[in-house]
């Protein structure tokens, strides 16, 4: 009966820590948060073959402390996120492969199709870049002419048949700066430099 009440006590205690740890599937999981999960794992199991039930909850909710704050240093300090969890890489610009990208991060063309493929992406022509995130999951964005149509090219084209011509530049939100990817390769081009 005692293991009974251990095992309930650890899972309670388990899901408290981890919703504290916060909501992330494992799929989205940085290194420290998978090191720590890994490790909360491990330790919970122990108080069940022993009996250091305090002792294994101390051990855990200091693991779950230790993340958070991981996780507050890597929002202060741009620079420890680098270090910490690291940053996306760009594996294809302006429709090429970069295959250094690819060898660094073990990565074939075959399993960087797939995951093309996964996005709905025909044709590695056609995006102009692709970066593999933090988390492992692929971003992207298609090159201008391969962008599929938006409200706002909609209403520019019912624009240009109503009055015969487009809306100004001022008019128009597409601001290069508005684009996430600027960042990455920006940073990309400074340190070539």
């Amino acid at each position: 009966m005692d293991l009974v009440w251990k095992t309930i006590i650890i899972l309670v205690v388990g899901m408290v820590l981890l919703k504290i740890g916060g909501r992330r599937s494992i799929s989205q999981m940085t290194v420290p948060h998978t090191i720590i999960m890994i490790m909360l794992g491990t330790l919970l199991i122990h108080p069940v073959k022993s009996k250091g039930l305090l002792s294994t909850i101390g051990i855990s909710s200091l693991l779950i402390l230790s993340l958070i704050f991981i996780e507050f240093i890597e929002l202060k300090f741009n620079r420890f996120e680098s270090i910490i969890s690291g940053k996306a890489i760009i594996i294809i610009e302006n429709g090429n492969i970069n295959m250094k990208s690819l060898k660094k991060l073990r990565l074939t063309v075959d399993k960087l199709e797939t995951h093309l493929r996964q996005l709905g992406i025909t044709t590695i022509s056609d995006v102009e870049y692709a970066t593999l995130e933090v988390n492992g999951q692929l971003g992207y964005t298609l090159k201008k002419e391969k962008q599929p149509a938006t409200k706002e090219d909609i209403q520019n084209l019912i624009q240009l048949i109503q009055t015969g011509k487009l809306p100004t530049q001022a008019e128009q939100s597409t601001n290069s700066e508005e684009n996430i990817f600027t960042e990455i390769t920006t940073k990309k081009t400074s340190t070539k430099t």
